[in-house]
């Protein structure tokens, strides 16, 4: 007997959207209770269901070894025990967050006696689109839930089997509260066709569409999607160390901020020297980088410091390495430094060191990024680190959302206006 024929894509997407519909209707009115036994029964089946979550993982892991991928996309690839722990606790995050949906964010009354509410409202079905990591398919799907929404995830071929063992886990948690499992869809084909029905046929179903993911992947989602994007643009981050900077600090900061995770979007990828310190700060600060393992690719100050450090090319100060790697330069001065992550940044995450407030805030103030630090490193760009339990990504659109995507940004908002018979004149 002859196998019964794979559903076209478009049939496949189509079911997935109705029903993701019909689930978001029923969790705009889902109570803040239900979502959050939701949420628990979830983590509880993350847990419980680690040692599966492990050997799924494991299938990827081999596919991507065998593929050749980096150090850095393996490492973003991968889960053991803390990570899936990490994910639970994620979760429990979430669940304590207040409840975006319903909060009134304004209330006034006219003179005419009309009383005008601006209450916070679900987006509807949100379409997420995004690479390896794996853990993206449970913050995201948390995320979603908490703040009211409907979601349908698309992950990376790289992580597909992990994918689906921690949606399990997702829709298990739905159905023991009592919430439709087709709240939180994955998309069940690594078809790369299945992106572009979603983007550009699906309009009857999704409200927006999120991509986290490198440039390409983003670049693709703005071009064809035709719905709203909150765009997560790669993370071409800064650090600066000022003429005031404490030497222990900058070290501390740099080290950190390049080579913590080197695959996340936070990973500073360029470091900048105020020209004024480098007699006391180039030389430590790079050969903590070198010694640690990282390349550093640097200008003509640069190299003078240590024979290791490759030449930089211009389009060095342009990329996103997610790896081992870091572009450096020396600028003359606080305003040499806003100049060039103006031009070469990706207006995701910056920081600066140094002891001087004035020339902090005068940082702070110019550099227009979504986030923007002093003192600290920039793999702080983290929702969770933030306080909001976790995020979809780091927004560097400049309306909607901006910055770590979470429940808040993850709603809108609409007008109840309430009155006593007013008609207008």
């Amino acid at each position: 007997m002859n196998a019964a024929p794979a559903p076209d894509i478009a049939t496949v997407m189509d079911r997935l959207g109705r029903d993701a519909v019909a689930a978001a209707q029923v969790l705009a009115l889902a109570t803040t209770q239900q979502k959050n036994a939701a949420l628990a029964n979830m983590a509880s089946a993350l847990r419980g269901g680690r040692d599966a979550l492990l050997v799924a993982n494991a299938v990827d892991m081999d596919a991507a070894r065998a593929k050749g991928l980096s150090a850095a996309m393996l490492d973003r690839l991968a889960l053991d025990e803390k990570r899936v722990e990490a994910m639970a606790r994620g979760v429990e995050d979430i669940a304590a967050l207040a409840d975006p949906v319903g909060t009134v964010s304004a209330h006034w009354t006219r003179p005419n006696g009309l009383d005008i509410a601006r209450v916070r409202v679900p987006l509807g079905v949100i379409g997420i689109i995004y690479e390896s990591r794996p853990n993206v398919t449970c913050d995201a799907g948390a995320l979603c839930l908490k703040s009211g929404n409907a979601a349908i995830l698309r992950g990376g071929s790289e992580s597909a089997h992990s994918s689906r063992a921690i949606h399990e886990c997702l829709v298990a948690g739905l159905e023991a509260a009592g919430l439709p499992g087709a709240a939180i869809q994955l998309v069940p084909t690594t078809d790369r066709a299945a992106v572009g029905y979603l983007l550009s046929s699906m309009t009857d179903f999704i409200d927006v569409v999120v991509p986290r993911g490198g440039k390409s992947l983003v670049a693709r989602v703005q071009q064809e999607a035709r719905v709203p994007v909150i765009g997560h643009l790669e993370g071409v981050c800064h650090v600066y160390v000022d003429r005031d900077a404490d030497l222990a600090m900058a070290r501390a900061i740099v080290k950190n901020a390049k080579l913590r995770r080197t695959g996340v979007c936070g990973s500073a990828e360029t470091l900048l020297v105020d020209a004024a310190c480098v007699a006391t700060h180039l030389a430590p600060i790079v050969k903590d980088l070198l010694d640690a393992g990282c390349e550093v690719r640097g200008d003509a100050a640069t190299q003078d410091v240590d024979a290791r450090v490759k030449p930089a090319t211009e389009q060095d100060w342009y990329t996103e390495y997610l790896d081992a790697i870091i572009a450096a330069r020396v600028v003359d001065g606080v305003d040499a430094a806003i100049a060039h992550i103006a031009k070469y940044g990706s207006s995701h995450t910056e920081s600066i060191v140094t002891a001087n407030a004035a020339t902090a805030e005068r940082f702070l103030a110019r550099v227009d990024s979504a986030i923007v630090l002093h003192n600290a490193s920039t793999q702080f760009a983290d929702g969770g680190e933030f306080g909001m339990g976790a995020e979809i990504g780091i927004s560097t659109d400049r309306f909607h959302a901006r910055g770590p995507v979470g429940v808040e940004q993850l709603t809108s908002y609409k007008y109840v206006v309430r009155g006593s018979g007013q008609v207008r004149p």
